[in-house]
């Protein structure tokens, strides 16, 4: 598996799967990736599935005989975790799931606060404003995490680039990953090339667009991606799949997709697009299908009365 060093000196594994929407199979899912020789497993605590993903890994540990110093494991700090007091117990109770005693990589996971118990707000009310919690306190719960050994990197999620610049001219530990939305039709030029003049690596989630996500997420005209004619013509050309095609674009570009799969087929070909080298006339030809469409356009953060909005998480 090719992997890429983070600014701490660790190594992450290139391509990773990822968990979400993954339920009753997600045991059965990540022990098969496991040995097949996916390293880099990617969770989170919202999707309320980590002690499925634990056992899975445990068997999948088991059943390959690697060790876990060779597998990348990452979980998420959910938005009514924010106060600091809150954020080692979070961590603590996602290690216990998981039956960890650490994790590789801890990412806040949006840069939005509720209140303590509300996972997922019905008003207003149940947000906490960035003035009330803000981030950079939150980062600093994050820090004391990473100092106790509870987790070896840490980072942050959907973070636009003036939230990362302001994360970053006062912090201790600089975030090594942004985790973001990218794929063709979002390619995120501009959030790329500042995360790589800070040595921050970006992982893309939704990389083949999360067809699979639920309907409530969904738009009516929603662009495909394996319709599009530049990555057919390109599968076609290389003999692989568009989603192949897809994934080994993104990892030519130095960013590291997590593609959710519980097909056992689909995992394989995900996982060997990690090794398809695309050439550079043809990543030239990937960047004419930018579109700037985004399937997670977070407007379900948009209640009357809440501090949130899509302008200020993406521009702000």
């Amino acid at each position: 598996m090719k992997s890429f060093e983070l600014h701490s000196g660790d190594q992450i594994p290139a391509l990773g799967l990822g968990t979400w929407q993954m339920t009753d199979e997600a045991a059965e899912a990540v022990s098969a990736a496991i040995q097949m020789g996916y390293r880099h497993i990617d969770g989170a605590w919202i999707y309320l599935n980590e002690k499925g993903v634990g056992q899975g890994i445990a068997d999948g540990i088991a059943e390959s005989g690697i060790s876990r110093e060779e597998l990348w494991v990452t979980s998420k700090l959910w938005n009514d975790c924010h106060r600091p007091e809150h954020v080692q117990p979070a961590l603590e109770r996602t290690l216990s799931d998981l039956g960890l005693d650490y994790l590789n990589l801890y990412l806040i996971h949006w840069p939005i606060a509720h209140r303590q118990g509300c996972m997922r707000p019905e008003t207003g009310d149940d947000f906490l404003s960035l003035e009330q919690v803000p981030l950079a306190e939150t980062w600093t719960a994050m820090e004391e995490c990473h100092s106790n050994g509870l987790c070896k990197n840490i980072g942050v999620s959907n973070f636009s680039i003036k939230k990362l610049q302001a994360l970053i001219d006062g912090c201790n530990v600089k975030p090594v990953v942004n985790q973001v939305e990218s794929h063709p039709f979002f390619q995120q030029r501009e959030l790329l090339q500042f995360c790589e003049e800070q040595t921050i690596r970006m992982i893309a989630y939704s990389p083949l667009g999360s067809a699979g996500r639920p309907d409530h997420l969904r738009q009516s005209d929603e662009p495909s991606l394996f319709e599009n004619d530049v990555i057919r013509s390109l599968a076609e050309k290389y003999g692989d799949s568009p989603s192949q095609i897809i994934l080994a674009w993104a990892v030519n570009r130095g960013t590291i997709p997590i593609p959710k799969s519980s097909n056992q087929e689909h995992m394989k070909q995900n996982l060997a697009a990690a090794s398809l080298e695309l050439d550079e006339e043809d990543m030239k030809k990937m960047t004419t299908v930018e579109r700037n469409f985004r399937y997670i356009d977070g407007s379900f953060w948009e209640m009357p009365g809440g501090p949130y909005s899509v302008a200020n998480l993406w521009d702000e």
